[in-house]
């Protein structure tokens, strides 16, 4: 049977043991903070960027790889006959995927290019669980069939904790943000079939952990809890406090808390967190 490699992109949200321990292919995007550009977690660490995001006077960008650059790691990857499975970040946030789809019809490899219509440690859930199957020497299509899975099973929240970045990427206008950062208002978005739909809004972070929990315990009643993940932007209190409540009402002790993709704290600025969960 053909060996299958997985491929992902810089937002994943997994640490380096994790990437080393299920042989991940990692495909970095770039990141630009005033004018001078960095490797997404190669030249630049998500709290360096954190630091850098304060004192810059724009709201950085982000570039999605390049066809080619994938072209290079699938040519590489398939010169052995393996084939490859590359699992990308929502398309409705990046043309990272379109580049990998690009890439997948130039290249002699066999790619098979998906959406995982998240991003962070949501994507890791679908990442980790294909190359777990992929290590067991599992097939493309049963894989496929498994991230399908997975991909249903997940829920992903993200928490900001201060209007200032969605105005500046022109999410929502001055006014708005106005009266919200009078009011102290905290939006709470998901991402619903991979685009970024508010849902609700909280006065406090004890609002914004009750709205979480709430939500979190009913989509999990009568399911098995596979991963929850909690992932932050200067946030580590607000992080600590969800994870306590979480384990609290579920049980589940296995929670995380990471440092979160530069790509979501330029979106949501100092003080977010996302919160993300699989259960079937």
């Amino acid at each position: 049977m053909t060996k299958v490699k997985i491929v992902t992109d810089s937002t994943v949200d997994l640490n380096e043991d994790i990437i080393k321990q299920y042989d991940i292919t990692i495909v970095p995007l770039t990141l630009s903070i005033d004018g001078e550009s960095f490797i997404d977690r190669v030249e630049i660490s998500p709290k360096e960027f954190m630091k850098k995001m304060s004192a810059a006077k724009e709201l950085p960008k982000s570039s999605q790889p390049s066809a080619g650059s994938f072209k290079e790691v699938y040519d590489e990857l398939g010169k052995d006959g393996s084939s490859i499975l590359s699992i990308h970040m929502t398309g409705n946030m990046s043309g990272t995927v379109r580049s990998a789809q690009s890439a997948a019809g130039l290249t002699d490899s066999e790619v098979t290019v998906v959406d995982s219509r998240f991003i962070s440690k949501a994507l890791s859930f679908q990442v980790v669980e294909a190359a777990k199957m992929a290590q067991e020497g599992r097939g493309i299509q049963e894989i496929l069939t498994r991230v399908e899975a997975v991909k249903e099973g997940s829920h992903l929240f993200v928490v900001v904790d201060t209007l200032e970045n969605l105005v500046k990427g022109g999410r929502i206008g001055k006014g708005r943000a106005m009266i919200g950062s009078l009011l102290n208002i905290k939006p709470i978005a998901s991402l619903a079939n991979g685009e970024y739909t508010p849902v609700s809004k909280a006065r406090s972070h004890t609002q914004v952990v009750k709205y979480l929990v709430n939500q979190f315990t009913s989509d999990v009643k009568g399911k098995t809890i596979q991963a929850v993940g909690i992932v932050h932007a200067d946030g580590l209190n607000l992080a600590e406090s969800l994870k306590e409540k979480i384990i609290e009402k579920s049980g589940f002790q296995h929670v995380t808390i990471e440092d979160t993709t530069p790509i979501i704290s330029t979106h949501t600025g100092k003080g977010a967190i996302g919160f993300m969960y699989h259960a079937e």
